[in-house]
């Protein structure tokens, strides 16, 4: 896969979510956006899940899109989420049984959302938050619009502001990796591990810590970083020999497929 021809042609976009995790669009339809949208090359990034790749494969083959097979690992590290990007990646039995386990995982911590609420009086069940999920990976955002359905806060960012951000009411931790185990399950699964949208997490020094790891690329472009951001990161790729990448992280109408910040100029 060559991701430096990717980039200098344009039209791409390598981070994008579907309901196959927290996205509110079906892989068959993010890939007849894309396509709309003008797009040659994309990326199917869901959060810890493959579930929606075949869909979209199927569905880039009729219209002539170049859909490539990624996810989004999360990962812990020094108490921040860092999450890993994984692209070309063939399906695994070692990758499969952590990916099974995440989803276990995940119910389990969706329960207990969900029992916090109850227990604030604001009661949702599981079935209010499967009408969102779709019977995919459950998570926060889905939990999220339940609550906003069933009346008790006016929108999805302040259910994550007020209850289930770190150290909120709600919050549950989840089930974490480190990157080290992120990167080498991407890699054993014939993959290219990409650390995502730097910018987040808020500390370049940490940044330059992770790169010490095997990583084989950096999310240079991203819809939350600016031109000096992209500056930056780029000096970092150059500096640590490593692929750019960059992608709109689209999940909904709120975000526009295949804008990022990116120019060949950048």
């Amino acid at each position: 896969m060559d991701f430096k021809k990717i980039v200098q042609d344009g039209k791409f976009d390598l981070h994008m979510h579907t309901t196959a995790s927290d996205g509110d669009y079906t892989p068959e339809d993010v890939v007849e956006k894309a396509y709309d949208a003008g797009l040659q090359t994309i990326a199917i990034t869901d959060h810890d899940t493959m579930a929606g790749l075949e869909a979209a494969l199927d569905t880039g083959k009729k219209l002539g899109i170049n859909v490539i097979r990624g996810i989004e690992l999360s990962t812990k590290f020094r108490g921040k989420t860092v999450d890993i990007l994984g692209y070309n990646l063939a399906s695994t039995a070692k990758l499969e049984q952590i990916l099974k386990e995440m989803r276990s995982e995940r119910e389990d911590r969706a329960t207990r959302i969900i029992k916090k609420f109850t227990d604030l009086g604001m009661p949702i069940s599981l079935d209010d938050v499967n009408k969102y999920s779709q019977g995919d990976v459950i998570s926060r955002p889905h939990i999220a619009k339940a609550v906003v359905e069933k009346g008790y806060v006016k929108d999805s960012q302040m259910v994550f502001d007020l209850y289930l951000a770190d150290g909120r009411p709600c919050a549950v931790d989840k089930m974490v990796i480190t990157p080290e185990e992120g990167i080498q399950l991407i890699k054993e699964a014939g993959g290219i591990a990409v650390l995502a949208h730097p910018v987040l997490l808020g500390d370049d020094k940490l940044v330059l810590k992770l790169l010490q790891f095997p990583f084989d690329g950096i999310e240079v472009w991203h819809r939350k970083q600016n031109k000096a951001d992209n500056k930056r990161y780029e000096a970092l790729a150059g500096q640590f020999g490593l692929i750019m990448t960059g992608g709109s992280d689209f999940h909904n109408d709120q975000h526009q497929l295949g804008v990022f910040g990116f120019s060949m100029q950048a």
